[in-house]
């Protein structure tokens, strides 16, 4: 080492040791470790952070961005929780509205950032001011009033759209397949818009009423009293489908009154116990039943959590209806709203929730997490027994266990990226724009031409997707040559073998072409019947629903499955 190295490295160093002295000095003497209490630590850290944020505020060499430096503090801190409780600012708090009620100030329309631009993504709610007005999925939105939003954000658009009931709002689209001019304007008046719960109800195979429940909001209770009603009034009705498949959620009180209408007035179904067991509650149900005694199925999957699952474990458990199709998610935790200075609200998990068994569902528990900050499900083996009233086992700790499993089936890459890159949404834009409605939903159907149509529609030079095989392949060929396999007659083997399983967009499209063809179906029928043409197409193939009108039609099956003499 050089003399100048040497004296540059005895510099900094010194420098170093020079720092930390100064800061120690203005510290002071670190004091004695000792063990605190829960509050001793919640004392000290709340002086802590309240004298950092001084310091950083007086001292930064630059100004602090004090909104967003604080959320991003509460933010981190309720990460630490659980996912489910949130800080809402002032600002914000419309957003937890539209959750419990459904209803905002607006236009109606659903809509997505794509290809630079934003795009009406599906049919808007009926009868909402955009409806009315006339706007539609495919619809390319260019200008709202006089901000070009081209390139834009979907919550800057979507800010823009809403606004207060009786308001107007200018907007420009480009229309596709549009006869003649493609450019469209429209001025729509703002109305407070509610996202209905039921997207359809009626009556399917001639006896069996099907209930499609997306949310559980402030008017579920009543739309779906309204559509049980119009069971109870119909002769040939024998028995009901209620599909919580997908259902995230919601309101509690919308999920007992709900029960209500099938378990006699004063059942209990479900209790709530807060922190350390303290603070129970328990809910019964409130008023007469309108159909106490129809057999009835309910459809459940990955996707029906919390309220869902609340209505799901109550009717289990009660053996008031069988569960069909795969395990819920195990949301077993009930928030409630606190006030916050400033009118901000904290949405805060207040309690666990039990079904009538006892058992709680709760997949996750955020109180015992990993070294790396992750949450682990709860394995099915320390899982705890129950029973239902006719002595049935359930097992708490991991979602509801459908009484009949229904096997969804699995999508492949290739189906994936036709849907989720919008290829189908964009030929339902197309073929809307082409051919006549048909008299219902369950007609739509693409003849051979359609399809081919649609094939042609891909271009196999921008379409990617994963070849599974291919991979395989790769793979294949890397672990050969790792192991010292890779010779010439293995080299050989394996191109031959990626010559014989080379994909080809065009019949890969074509050898799953009933699994497209559905989505394509689906999405086409919500065009031609806002509101309820998806759910009514997806019916005609839906295995779930298959499963449950099997076993309603079959009362000796279903009622061996609820140990029913």
């Amino acid at each position: 080492m050089t003399d100048i190295k040497k004296i540059l490295l005895k510099s900094g160093v010194a420098a170093t040791v020079l720092l930390s002295a100064a800061a120690f000095a203005s510290a002071g003497q670190a004091p004695e470790e000792k063990v605190l209490s829960h509050d001793e630590a919640y004392s000290r850290n709340l002086a802590v952070f309240n004298a950092l944020t001084r310091e950083l505020e007086e001292n930064y060499v630059d100004s602090i961005r004090t909104d967003e430096a604080f959320k991003a503090a509460i933010r981190s801190m309720l990460s630490t929780v659980d996912p489910y409780t949130e800080y809402y600012s002032y600002d914000d708090k419309e957003a937890l509205t539209h959750l419990t009620t459904g209803s905002y100030g607006g236009i109606g329309s659903f809509i997505q950032g794509r290809d630079g631009g934003i795009t009406v993504i599906s049919e808007p709610i009926v009868n909402s001011p955009a409806a009315k007005a006339g706007l539609r999925p495919g619809d390319k939105i260019l200008r709202v009033d006089s901000v070009d939003v081209v390139g834009t954000t979907t919550d800057r658009t979507s800010a823009l759209l809403k606004g207060q009931p009786g308001t107007p709002v200018n907007v420009r689209v480009n229309r596709p397949y549009a006869e003649g001019d493609s450019i469209l304007d429209f001025t729509i008046i703002r109305e407070k818009v509610t996202n209905p719960s039921v997207s359809w109800s009626g009556v399917i195979n001639g006896d069996v009423g099907y209930v499609k429940l997306d949310q559980f909001i402030e008017s579920s209770a009543e739309e779906v009293g309204n559509a049980l009603e119009s069971f109870k009034a119909d002769p040939n009705v024998k028995s009901v489908i209620l599909d919580l498949r997908a259902n995230g959620g919601g309101l509690v009180e919308a999920a007992i009154d709900i029960l209500g209408n099938f378990l006699p007035k004063g059942t209990e179904v479900l209790r709530t116990r807060g922190k350390n067991g303290s603070n129970e509650k328990i809910y019964k149900t409130r008023h007469t039943p309108l159909l106490p005694d129809i057999p009835v199925v309910v459809l459940i999957d990955g996707g029906s959590a919390s309220a869902s699952e609340i209505t799901a474990g109550a009717l289990q458990d009660l053996d008031r209806a069988v569960l069909v199709g795969s395990r819920s998610y195990g949301k077993g935790l009930v928030q409630g709203t606190r006030p916050l200075p400033y009118s901000a609200l904290l949405k805060v998990t207040l309690a666990k929730y039990y079904t009538p068994s006892g058992r709680l569902i709760q997949a996750l528990d955020y109180s015992r997490r990993n070294p790396d900050g992750s949450v682990a499900r709860t394995p099915d083996s320390l899982t705890n027994v129950y029973h239902t009233a006719a002595g049935r086992e359930v097992r708490d700790g991991g979602g509801l266990q459908p009484d009949s499993v229904v096997d969804w089936g699995t999508s492949t890459a290739l189906v994936y990226g036709l849907v989720m890159g919008h290829h189908v949404f964009d030929y339902a834009t197309k073929y809307v724009a082409t051919h006549p409605a048909p008299d219902a939903p369950e007609k739509v159907v693409l003849t051979d031409e359609d399809f081919a149509d649609f094939a042609n529609s891909i271009d196999a030079s921008t379409f990617k997707y994963d070849k599974l095989c291919n991979t395989i392949i790769d793979q294949l060929r890397e672990t050969a040559e790792a192991e010292g396999y890779l010779n010439d007659d293995v080299k050989a083997t394996i191109t031959q073998l990626e010559k014989q399983l080379d994909h080809d967009l065009k019949s890969d499209i074509f050898s799953k072409r009933q699994q497209i063809e559905e989505y394509i179906t689906e999405e086409i029928a919500s065009r031609y019947f806002p509101g309820y043409g998806r759910t009514r197409r997806q019916i005609e193939t839906d295995k779930g629903v298959a499963k449950a009108v099997e076993i309603l039609h079959n009362p000796p099956l279903y009622n061996s499955i609820l140990k029913k003499k």
